[in-house]
């Protein structure tokens, strides 16, 4: 298979040093609820091989608004002034510190690779659009590709249009939703029907199908055999 293809799990499934003796990669979920401190980040950067990479999801307040039931799993409450600016990408300042943030993390973990996850209630309205093509037009980038994971019922040629205008990844499960940058794959599988699913060899065979011949792509399970079907 292509070197530049990586795989491993969204998280860690086992211990670091177990994990790194069987895979190259890891998607990084602590950045999406609430980053933890640059030295931990690069302490974890600094127990791993050097041909090991980490991606990071980018903190939940530039793409969830605060009612989302993920802010439960945020450590520091926020006032009542972040609360009402926070997600959708708004061009506040909460939104672009969390931008600041979790750039920071992704340079203490050398990662090259961001992923954006956006929930259901983000609809492809146009003030949304709007606020996608102000943020990622307006922010720093510092060399990093940028995935982002739409959910809900986007055109595909919505997608496809601000793929190519930003510069974006398209992430998607590939048995769910083709990829609209097949070139550059950003894949996360969470089950087939469900997340306690095992995936076949075959549907293993197919999703190499599906990989692009050339060019880097990431591949992560998120399923109850995250690990064993990265292997």
């Amino acid at each position: 298979m292509n070197k530049n293809i990586q795989i491993g799990t969204c998280g860690f499934r086992y211990k670091k040093p177990e994990y790194a003796a069987h895979l190259g990669c890891v998607e990084i979920q602590h950045t999406f609820y609430h980053p933890p401190m640059i030295k931990t980040l690069e302490r974890w950067r600094a127990e791993m091989p050097d041909d090991f990479e980490f991606t990071l999801k980018a903190w939940q307040l530039i793409t969830h608004e605060s009612s989302s039931p993920t802010y439960r799993r945020l450590r520091k409450p926020l006032n009542e002034t972040d609360a009402e600016q926070a997600g959708f990408f708004r061009d506040r300042f909460v939104v672009k510190n969390a931008s600041d943030v979790t750039l920071e993390c992704a340079e203490a973990l050398k990662a090259r690779t961001v992923l954006f996850q956006c929930p259901e209630k983000f609809r492809p309205t146009e003030d949304n659009i709007e606020r996608m093509r102000a943020f990622f037009k307006k922010h720093e980038r510092r060399g990093l590709n940028f995935a982002w994971e739409p959910r809900g019922d986007w055109p595909a040629e919505t997608v496809k249009e601000l793929c190519d205008e930003l510069d974006l990844w398209h992430a998607v499960d590939p048995f769910k939703t083709p990829t609209l940058t097949p070139d550059r794959c950003y894949y996360r599988l969470h089950g087939v029907v469900r997340w306690r699913y095992t995936y076949e060899e075959g549907e293993l065979e197919e999703l190499v199908s599906l990989l692009p011949k050339r060019g880097l792509s990431y591949v992560f399970f998120n399923n109850i055999t995250m690990f064993e079907d990265a292997l």
